[in-house]
């Protein structure tokens, strides 16, 4: 498997994705900051000595200037580089054949110029929640692998592999080759999601919140797949219609024992 690449450090910043980063990847966090005389702190310091992981206590002002605009809620912990995986290394990672692919039948998340890191780490958090096996990225007007969208995803962006591509409308293709079904969300074309067969290697792609999926990328894909809304509402967040979506293909692949 090639190896993926790295992002700058990673800063974990707020209670429950400290917490979470310490309980599943202890070997990862390089030091953790607890804001001096912050109550309920103890579990986090007993945490990390417990794993051999430097514990600072640090000013409330420390905390704030290290954390940024992320609530730090008085715990802070610095993680070797997030992994950004290669689609070559993420699809390895997987499913490394097609016999693979064939066998296990993948979930993939594409996501497309997702700016918003709030809505970036809720969507990571939702495909970890629905047994997603990968995510794949466009690296145009993309949110990065920041604290804000760690935090959002409440810890899980580390439990699985995060692809970048400069060319998704390409990669889409190879996704094709490898034998996963590539599926668009639309907001008012494509078949509806209740009556589409999720029961096979399956890539959903979600477009950007303010305009959806772009012409080329649409084109992409095998086929489009709508939420049908029969209330008086325009649009879902995007992180909202890609939960719909991602948990009707786990109702279809539940039953069907995939």
């Amino acid at each position: 498997m090639a190896k993926p690449s790295s992002t700058d450090r990673t800063l974990i910043v707020g209670r429950h994705p400290v917490r979470e980063a310490l309980d599943r990847e202890p070997e990862h966090i390089e030091r953790v900051y607890l804001q001096q005389g912050g109550r309920g702190l103890g579990v986090f310091r007993r945490a990390a000595r417990g794993a051999g992981v430097p514990v600072q206590d640090v000013p409330a002002q420390r905390l704030t200037k290290v954390a940024g605009q992320v609530r730090h809620q008085g715990v802070v912990a610095f993680r070797t580089p997030l992994p950004l995986y290669t689609l070559e290394s993420m699809l390895a990672a997987v499913a490394p054949s097609l016999d693979a692919v064939r066998q296990d039948k993948p979930l993939l998340l594409v996501l497309d110029r997702i700016e918003d890191p709030r809505n970036f780490g809720a969507l990571v958090r939702t495909a970890v929640a629905a047994g997603v096996s990968g995510v794949l990225i466009s690296a145009r007007r993309m949110a990065p692998l920041s604290a804000v969208m760690i935090k959002a995803s409440a810890g899980t962006a580390t439990r699985l592999p995060i692809a970048r591509t400069e060319d998704l409308a390409s990669a889409l293709e190879q996704l094709k080759e490898r034998g996963y079904w590539v599926l668009g969300a639309a907001a008012e074309t494509g078949a509806a999601a209740w009556n589409v067969d999720w029961r096979r290697p399956t890539a959903l792609v979600i477009g950007s919140e303010a305009a959806g999926l772009e012409h080329r990328i649409a084109r992409a894909c095998d086929t489009l797949v709508s939420i049908p809304m029969p209330g008086d509402a325009e649009s879902l967040n995007v992180s909202v219609a890609a939960g719909i979506l991602l948990f009707a293909a786990v109702r279809d692949r539940r039953s069907s024992g995939v």
